[in-house]
């Protein structure tokens, strides 16, 4: 039979509040006693009822965190940094795949309310307006990670998109690059990889170069994505160089590119977005703008757990930096 928070006040010989003070880390009690009551606690194996300790805390020590889609290997990533800092402050995790459904995703943000989740991490396919009103309306401690919304006071860990976009663009540029293809998401989709486009758009312009709607493509960010976006672009022109939304998408574009007995990067410049292992490992090795994945998930969890937890947050908008990653996809 399991201890109870009555047999660990026996052994430890205090009272059933003392315990529960322990438990709750409330100050008032002495490091001897509170010394006391751990080892009755270890010796016991005892484990605190959270479901009756979340009805009077109204606190369950769990943190929901949703993402769109778990195959991508952006988003682990960011997990493994959230998780690794809910795991210090003793928070647990519910993982959320919402699989780029709206629908989905608008359910899981009533679950997580259902399962009194103390704060959600949210990285979402697309702000839109019907999931802006759903945040309202739930009253959820949230924080979002890689979009941020500038129309809403709901904190964010961010990189610059568009300046990171446009130091990409600035790159192939410099390589000598005068038809540069573009694709990815359109800027009127409210995420970050919509961003991406404006960035692009401003690299041209600032060097003079004219927007031509021929050689983009707007779409999804998958390697098929990509794949089908530059057959389509190179059935109406040839271009010299390609900027992804992400390594994904420019895997799928160098595999079209090859399939045409277009060389890479002999021919065309490509560049990706995100840095994901698999672009390490690509073959040809894939340039790509960096995004600190790990550091955008302990950013928005250390943050998240501040908000919950009624703490003074110095910055809400956080902006972390990207770096542009040389590699073989360009000459």
């Amino acid at each position: 039979m399991a201890a109870s928070i009555k047999d660990v006040a026996k052994e430890a010989g205090v009272s059933i509040a003392t315990v529960s003070r322990v438990l709750n880390d409330v100050d008032v009690v002495n490091e001897e006693t509170k010394r006391k009551v751990l080892e009755a606690i270890d010796k016991l194996g005892y484990r605190p009822n959270i479901i009756a300790r979340s009805l009077k805390t109204q606190r369950t020590k769990t943190i929901g965190i949703i993402i769109p889609d778990i195959s991508n290997q952006f988003y682990p990533e960011i997990v493994r940094g959230a998780e690794d800092v809910a795991n210090i402050y003793d928070y647990n995790i519910m993982l959320c795949n919402t699989d780029l459904d709206f629908e989905k995703e608008m359910e899981y943000l009533r679950v997580l309310k259902e399962k009194m989740v103390d704060g959600v991490l949210y990285m979402s396919a697309s702000l839109e307006p019907a999931i802006l009103k759903l945040i309202k309306q739930l009253q959820l401690t949230m924080v979002l990670v890689e979009t941020a919304n500038d129309n809403e006071d709901i904190p964010s860990v961010t990189i610059d998109n568009k300046k990171a976009a446009y130091d990409g663009v600035n790159y192939l540029i410099e390589r000598g690059n005068k038809k540069i293809a573009y694709i990815g998401a359109h800027e009127d989709e409210e995420n970050a990889s919509a961003v991406r486009y404006i960035g692009y758009k401003e690299a041209l312009k600032d060097n003079n170069f004219s927007i031509d709607d021929n050689i983009t493509c707007f779409g999804g960010l998958k390697a098929k994505d990509g794949y089908d976006g530059m057959n389509q672009i190179l059935d109406k022109q040839s271009i010299d160089s390609v900027f992804c939304c992400s390594d994904e998408l420019a895997m799928g574009t160098i595999n079209a590119l090859r399939d045409r007995n277009i060389r890479v990067p002999e021919d065309v410049d490509v560049i990706g977005f995100g840095n994901i292992y698999s672009a390490s490992v690509f073959y040809p090795k894939i340039t790509t703008v960096a995004q600190p994945m790990y550091d955008m998930g302990s950013v928005g969890m250390r943050m998240l757990i501040k908000l919950i937890n009624k703490q003074k947050v110095e910055n809400t908008k956080y902006v972390l930096n990207h770096e542009l990653i040389k590699r073989d996809s360009c000459k």
